[in-house]
């Protein structure tokens, strides 16, 4: 999908994702901030703020503010006329998410005119599912293989968001290593009782 995203036709360069808490938004964000980076472009990152002294110049590629809907009253008057520049300027890449619409959002009404400029995706959680094959992914990517199993009981027993699993299956891995053991379910309640 990044690379999708990063090959933008000139009047697709401002892109709205909207989805509740934990559905992947900031994860996409910063893959994409990650993808200008390593081709050594010029990025910026924001979560519900951007600081009253960022200004943009000719050489951005890419700007991405997370979180939208906590932007206070000057960053909102500051993104709407960042809005206005892109538009006029170069062909940088503007990337903004929220946890609604963006028409449903309460700010500016000048701004949410912006907001919906471009591409909007709304996104979805990972069903059950894909969230097994996403931890036996990463399981796979940190070396060791995670049965279907394991993934259901951590599914049971833990936060269900991704960010969430993601990070427990991280400490499982280290505490197997720690103590010389195969991943199973008798490792995975140690670990939640040593917690």
């Amino acid at each position: 999908m990044i690379n999708n995203v990063v090959r933008k036709e000139e009047n697709e360069r401002f892109l709205y994702l909207w989805g509740d808490a934990g559905c992947g938004k900031s994860h996409l964000l910063q893959a994409i901030v990650e993808y200008f980076s390593n081709k050594q472009k010029v990025v910026y990152y924001f979560s519900g703020e951007l600081p009253a002294d960022f200004d943009i110049n000719d050489d951005l590629d890419c700007l991405a503010i997370d979180n939208v809907e906590c932007l206070d009253e000057c960053a909102q008057l500051k993104l709407f006329n960042i809005y206005n520049q892109l538009r006029d300027g170069e062909l940088a890449l503007l990337v903004v998410s929220g946890r609604i619409a963006p028409s449903q959002l309460d700010l500016r009404r000048d701004l949410v005119t912006r907001l919906c400029w471009g591409l909007i995706y709304q996104i979805h959680e990972l069903t059950e599912k894909e969230k097994i094959e996403a931890l036996q992914r990463h399981a796979f990517e940190r070396g060791f293989t995670l049965e279907p199993h394991i993934c259901q009981y951590l599914l049971r027993h833990s936060k269900r968001d991704l960010r969430s699993l993601v990070m427990t299956l991280d400490e499982l891995d280290k505490y197997s290593l720690i103590h010389q053991r195969k991943v199973t379910i008798h490792l995975l309640r140690k670990l939640f009782q040593k917690n």
